[in-house]
């Protein structure tokens, strides 16, 4: 697969806690593109639930998926959505709705580390209590996916070269 950064159409994947956003806007500066975060991209019925600490059914899930899908089909630049695309079937919801080829990074890490992260950040409304119910949803890409992963238990600026080697790599 070849990707040109000029028409690139993006995912960062992973949990929550995974550093979707802290890499998005890193990796978005340092290539050139745009950074949207997908959590500005859900329902506010979306938020509340997850707020109470209730986690997300498909079906809360399908207008938010179609939203990031239909961002990254009006993307006028190279784009980067934060979204944590965990099941194969929300990702091909994205990739439908784009209309364009989309390339999802999923940024993977243990529990521990994840969870520690997530322990640390003020002011989110996922709570650490719905982890567990993240890594049992989550399907990692499937080889026929346009993607790679980055193992995240390492300084964000290593993290953010490996994912933008490994884009200008697809080039």
């Amino acid at each position: 697969l070849r990707v040109a950064v000029v028409m690139l159409r993006a995912v960062i994947m992973g949990v929550a806690g995974s550093g979707k956003t802290s890499v998005g806007v890193a990796l978005a500066e340092r290539i050139g593109a745009a950074y949207i975060d997908g959590d500005d991209l859900h329902p506010k019925s979306n938020v509340a639930k997850m707020s109470a600490g209730t986690a997300l059914s498909d079906e809360d899930r399908l207008p938010w998926l179609r939203q990031v899908g239909a961002t990254l089909h009006a993307a006028q630049g190279p784009t980067l959505v934060g979204c944590s695309a965990l099941k194969r079937r929300y990702r091909d919801i994205i990739r439908e709705t784009a209309g364009r080829p989309v390339l999802f990074i999923h940024l993977c890490g243990s529990r521990q580390v994840i969870a520690a992260r997530m322990a640390q950040r003020a002011g989110h409304f996922m709570p650490v209590s719905l982890l567990e119910s993240q890594f049992a949803a989550l399907e990692p890409l499937g080889d026929d996916e346009a993607g790679f992963t980055v193992d995240i238990d390492q300084e964000l600026d290593r993290v953010v070269a490996a994912a933008a080697g490994l884009i200008k790599g697809m080039r």
